[in-house]
């Protein structure tokens, strides 16, 4: 870790291979922490840790990671887990838009049916939990069932809204797309996790 002399001789932002660095060591630090303890404190804690810390600084140190990182997914992860925190009307509404033309998604997130709001807040916790002391491939593929499921209620809610609104219906078929691309990659990086290769 970086000194905190060090750091503050630093003048400016952080040349972008040490941005990348600090990502990949904090990243590695939370995971390999929280996979050697025994108190379950310090997995709420990580669990929590946007609402202690603050998304804004998680996003300082993982924001620029690339996807196929340890630190992107984490990013990824923290961001689903705060937007189900923040806006969980319109997760459970796109939720059910999208769970009937997902079922392969829906079995692989594990949310029961129908779910209740509280069942996708569980959802979100327990994916997040489980990068810490499941196996993390798995806690990376069902968040990336969950972009699905939700990527596919934001394509209906859109199509639902078009004549109505359609600068809101365009905004989220953009939505819809990126929860999709997020799946994507939460996916792959599962795929490189049980290959020994997210760094």
């Amino acid at each position: 870790m970086l000194d905190p002399r060090d750091a503050e001789a630093i003048t400016g932002e952080l040349d972008p291979a040490m941005r990348d660095e600090v990502a990949h060591v904090t990243a590695r630090i939370l995971v390999d922490r929280a996979r050697t303890t025994e108190d379950p404190g310090v997995v709420d804690r990580l669990v929590r840790l946007v609402e202690h810390e603050g998304l804004d600084t998680v996003a300082e140190l993982w924001a620029d990671a690339a996807a196929s990182s340890l630190p992107g997914a984490l990013w990824r992860i923290y961001v689903l887990r705060e937007w189900v925190r923040r806006d969980l009307q319109t997760i459970a509404l796109r939720y059910r838009l999208g769970v009937d033309a997902a079922p392969v998604s829906e079995a692989v997130a594990g949310v029961p049916s129908p779910p209740e709001p509280a069942d996708l807040r569980r959802l979100a916790d327990a994916v997040l939990s489980g990068v810490f002391t499941g196996d993390l491939a798995v806690a990376l593929e069902r968040a990336g069932a969950f972009c699905r499921i939700l990527s596919t209620g934001a394509a209906f809610d859109a199509d639902a809204r078009e004549h109505a609104d359609p600068r809101a219906a365009a905004s989220m078929t953009h939505g819809a797309s990126s929860l999709l691309r997020t799946a994507e990659e939460l996916e792959h990086a599962a795929g490189l996790w049980r290959q020994g290769l997210l760094e």
